[in-house]
This record gives C-alpha cells, sequence and structure tokens, in this order.
C-alpha cells in the first residue's frame, strides 16, 4: 500500500523480501546501542525510475534519526523528499481507537465525496487508476548498504585476521570491530560494522566465514540504514 501511495506502482508481494525479528538477541541490542545505533522493524521503500527497492526487515537505525525515537504503539512513516527534505508522520498505530479513527475518517471521506458528487477528488492510492504501472521490485541480491555482523567465534589468535581477509577478498571494507573480553574456555563475540557492501557479496562472505572450523554458530547480520535517510 506506501509503495503504490508513494510510487504509483502495482507490487507483487511475495517479491518483497521479509524478515522477522526472531533473531535479534539483547546482546545485538547491547552491541548497536554501543555503535551508536536503535533496532527497529522497518518497512523501506525507495524509487528508482520504473524500479522500486522494497524489503521488511530489522535495521540499525542512528540514534540521532527520528525513528530511533518511535516505541510502543507509536507507529512512524519517515518521507524524504526531493524538495522538501526529511518529514515524518508519527502517531498510535495498535489499539481499539486509533484503528477506529482511521476507519471513521475512511467511511466519512467517501460520503463526502458521495454527497458533492466528485469523481476521483483523492484517489485511493494517490495516483489515478490510469496512471498506476507494475514496477520492478529490485532484487535484495543488488541492494547495498551498510552491515552489522555478530560473530560467535573460539577466541584464538588469527581469528579476527582470518574473519577480515573473507571480508576483504569479497569486497567488504570494514569500518569498525568490537570484541567483548577474552574468556577462559568458549567463544566470544566479534562485532564489526562495515561500510556499503552488496548483499550478493555478503551472503558469499559469510557463508564462508559460518564454515571456518572457529566460527560456532550462524553469524547474526542485520542491516544498517544509511544515514542520509
Amino acid at each position: 500500500v506506501l509503495l503504490s501511495l508513494a510510487f504509483g506502482g502495482k507490487a507483487d508481494p511475495k517479491k518483497i523480501y521479509t524478515e522477522g525479528i526472531s533473531r535479534i538477541t539483547p546482546l545485538d541490542i547491547d552491541f548497536a546501542r554501543q555503535l551508536g545505533y536503535k533496532i527497529k522493524l522497518l518497512a523501506i521503500c525507495r524509487g528508482y525510475g520504473s524500479e522500486v527497492d522494497a524489503r521488511v526487515h530489522p535495521s540499525l537505525v542512528p540514534e540521532k534519526h527520528m525513528l530511533s525515537q518511535v516505541s510502543g504503539a507509536f507507529n512512524a512513516i519517515f518521507v524524504q523528499g526531493q524538495d522538501v527534505g526529511p518529514t515524518m508522520f508519527y502517531g498510535r498505530g495498535a489499539g481499539m481507537m486509533p484503528t477506529g479513527s482511521a476507519v471513521v475518517a475512511d467511511v466519512v471521506d467517501i460520503a463526502r465525496n458521495i454527497q458533492a458528487g466528485s469523481v476521483n477528488r483523492v484517489p485511493a492510492l494517490s495516483y489515478l487508476p490510469d496512471q498506476i504501472a507494475p514496477r520492478r521490485i529490485t532484487p535484495l541480491e543488488e541492494v547495498a548498504c551498510p552491515y552489522y555482523f555478530r560473530i560467535t567465534a573460539k577466541d584464538e589468535p588469527g581469528v579476527l585476521a582470518g574473519i577480515a581477509g573473507i571480508l576483504g577478498k569479497h569486497g567488504i571494507s570494514i569500518e569498525s570491530v568490537i570484541q567483548k573480553g577474552r574468556r577462559q574456555s568458549g567463544p566470544v563475540a566479534v562485532v564489526m560494522r562495515t561500510h556499503t557492501a552488496r548483499e550478493s557479496s555478503v551472503r558469499e562472505a559469510l557463508a564462508e566465514i559460518d564454515a571456518m572450523e572457529v566460527v560456532t554458530s550462524e553469524t547474526v547480520k542485520i542491516r544498517i540504514l544509511e544515514d542520509e535517510l
């Protein structure tokens, strides 16, 4: 619905990548805070001519970003306009009264149009039906953004160098690294924040990293919302 409102495009929902929060842990929330971020579940949509980058997944949002302040029953829609710049629409998105208010508002709007004999005064999807056209959804493999990785590995010499070597081989540049204190035994968490990288390269690199003998569990990957948004 938001894609249609913003860009006047039809899209197959099955082609929109979706990912939930089941793999997010308190450890990731803590690391995100240390890096200056909050973790939010976002629906992201960007238009590029006849193509749309549309996806739903957890994201690291900079603490200074307006979206980082949204919590509880509140929802927000953040819009970056070409001339107006950033704007945000914020309010309660759950509960009996907010939902009822939205439904009644739609019914009143329809009744006013019928009473005035107005047709297409404000189209339901913002664009007139003949102006809505199919839009290609950018495959996730082609998307590029910064990333957060949490790698769980044995605390042994050379582990960090090996991981960095694999990332470098796939063209992924590291911006910062956090590693928890050494343990007498057992794995440790190594957290990396990368510069912008292509999703396909990230998947290949993490598959290689997770296959390392010293890595004890699947790497947690969270995309980072870029600052210009």
